[in-house]
């Protein structure tokens, strides 16, 4: 299709897929905010109540992603190829750290991304290797007992200020490669996506922080 061999249509695929990611970043801190009420083990029981949904969604998920990462990655490596390292001088006085280095903190989010799987969905790292042979897994202890240890906090909360970034620029990019801003809603959609961001950031990292303070126990 012609879409795939233009600039502006692999833009416009990797902005959607994008923005298709956040709206599941969202649904699953939702899901997981459940842990603040006592439920989380039975949103996980009615998760796994339904296998062929949960394995489509997560095929689908599975092809937003890749097409996201292939269409950034490809896009990136346009955008080196085209401005010579001497250009862009202009350009770049109103770039922000994390317009320059969303191809970095995507890539930080990928690997982030498998080994939460590995932890969580899989439970082959050592903190949730007693899950092993339970025929049925109590999702609340298996979070306490990860996010008990520090080092997966610290590992969490990084992955959270990566996600920040990459928001905080992919949020107001979208806006921008659909048509939908002008001179006086660039300021306020960039306002916006950091706050979106910082709110994410935030909220995801309040769940491993308070159970590491002890606020949220076994």
């Amino acid at each position: 299709m012609r879409i795939f061999n233009s600039t502006v249509g692999r833009k416009l695929l990797m902005s959607i897929s994008g923005q298709l990611l956040i709206i599941f970043v969202l649904i699953h801190l939702a899901g997981n905010s459940t842990i603040y009420f006592g439920w989380i083990n039975a949103y996980a029981e009615h998760l796994h109540s339904m296998p062929p949904v949960v394995w489509v969604f997560r095929a689908i998920m599975l092809a937003i992603v890749g097409t996201h990462i292939c269409y950034g990655v490809m896009l990136t490596l346009e955008n080196k190829a085209a401005n010579p390292t001497n250009y862009a001088v202009k350009r770049q006085l109103k770039a922000s750290f994390a317009s320059e280095n969303m191809i970095w903190t995507g890539l930080l989010l990928a690997a982030f991304i498998v080994y939460h799987l590995l932890q969580f969905t899989v439970k082959v790292t050592p903190d949730v290797a007693w899950t092993a042979n339970q025929a049925v897994v109590d999702v609340f202890k298996m979070v306490v007992t990860s996010f008990s240890n520090a080092a997966i906090v610290v590992v969490y909360a990084l992955a959270m200020i990566m996600l920040f970034l990459h928001l905080s620029h992919g949020i107001p990019s979208f806006l921008q490669t659909m048509g939908w801003n002008n001179d006086k809603t660039i300021p306020v959609y960039g306002t916006a996506g950091k706050v979106i961001s910082a709110f994410l950031m935030l909220a995801y990292i309040s769940i491993p922080a308070t159970i590491l303070v002890g606020l949220l126990k076994l």
